[in-house]
């Protein structure tokens, strides 16, 4: 331990790490890092024995990293995550001066080729289009209709849904539209902070599906700041539980048919609307999101577009949405080759 740091526990330089990253993540960014910390920290004072920062190595991060690969089985990706974020807390750290200056360079972050970094997790634009078939045919511009028709038709994350107010809808302009605004303080952040704020052009049928829900079908209610949420329940906005619940109660293969897994609706757990996500093949809303992002740019839409569209870099879509096969990617190309000799 070198003379100058300042004795620290783990469980504290936890706490300092995301009091001084607060402000700067969203809250569901830092709730991801205290949990990747929070296990962290249990290794070190279980497993390792030390109770203060100052003595923490190179070869404790390699420990650790052996510790997460094979204790778990756990996914690459999932370990590159969790050294992401040791990486940015021993930066912070030796700030405090709390660990050697230049640990930060011995955290090696494990790399990851491309395949690990990409769910495989996605909902296919076929079985998206049945479902919604369906949602217009026997629940017609219900709040599932709506809320399912608008995620896969954007792209959109659940958090941008529930942030959604009335005013943010333009639904009868000519070139219909939602704004996509952060509004922290009053429980509607956006993963991305200000730089997810946007407005997303939507098509005329969607316009229509959102405006007669609004009319003939939403719950007129206001949430606990007045605001008129698009998404309600009796209570006011709808909570991002029950946003989930939904998708995953209409991604489940027997709600609109039978079981694939050959299990008796009678019986089966997973049948009970909020324990829907225990069934095999349903999806979760980033599924949702992925498969969306995935037919977009099958249909076309270049990459820039659908970027801006769905609040995501270029690269990350390529990395982790982009599920085209080379086919299906040279088949895009040729829209935009037709033209040449």
């Amino acid at each position: 331990m070198s003379d100058g740091l300042e004795p620290l526990s783990p469980g504290e330089g936890v706490q300092m790490y995301l009091d001084h990253r607060r402000g700067e993540l969203s809250e569901r960014t830092l709730q991801t890092h205290y949990y990747r910390l929070k296990q962290f920290r249990e290794w070190l004072e279980q497993e390792e024995g030390i109770d203060n920062l100052n003595d923490l190595t190179g070869r404790t991060f390699h420990r650790y990293k052996v510790h997460r690969r094979d204790e778990r089985d756990l996914a690459p990706s999932t370990v590159h995550g969790d050294f992401d974020t040791l990486s940015l807390f021993v930066e912070v750290l030796e700030v405090f001066d709390a660990v050697e200056p230049g640990l930060k360079e011995k955290v090696l972050v494990p790399t990851v080729s491309k395949p690990d970094t990409i769910s495989e997790e996605e909902l296919d634009a076929d079985r998206a289009e049945t479902i919604l078939d369906y949602l217009s045919q026997f629940h017609y511009a219900s709040r599932d209709h709506a809320l399912l028709l608008l995620i896969w038709h954007v792209g959109m994350r659940t958090g941008g849904a529930r942030a959604i107010d009335l005013s943010d809808c333009h639904l009868d302009d000519d070139a219909p539209g939602i704004s996509i605004r952060h509004r922290p303080d009053q429980d509607t952040p956006l993963k991305n902070g200000e730089a997810g704020e946007r407005d997303v052009n939507i098509s005329t049928e969607v316009a229509r599906v959102l405006q007669d829900y609004i009319d003939n079908r939403r719950i007129d209610s206001t949430d606990d700041y007045g605001r008129e949420p698009l998404f309600t329940t009796q209570y006011g906005r709808l909570s991002r539980g029950a946003l989930q619940v939904s998708v995953y109660r209409w991604t489940r293969p027997c709600e609109l048919g039978g079981c694939p897994h050959d299990r008796d609706p009678e019986t089966c757990e997973a049948t009970k609307q909020k324990a829907a996500s225990q069934c095999p093949s349903t999806k979760a809303p980033h599924a949702v999101r992925t498969g969306s992002i995935t037919h977009q740019r099958n249909c076309g839409v270049p990459a820039e577009v659908v970027s801006e569209r769905v609040n995501a870099t270029e690269d990350t879509i390529e990395r982790h949405y982009d599920m085209r096969t080379h086919r299906d990617k040279m088949e895009s190309r040729r829209q935009h080759l037709e033209g040449l000799e």
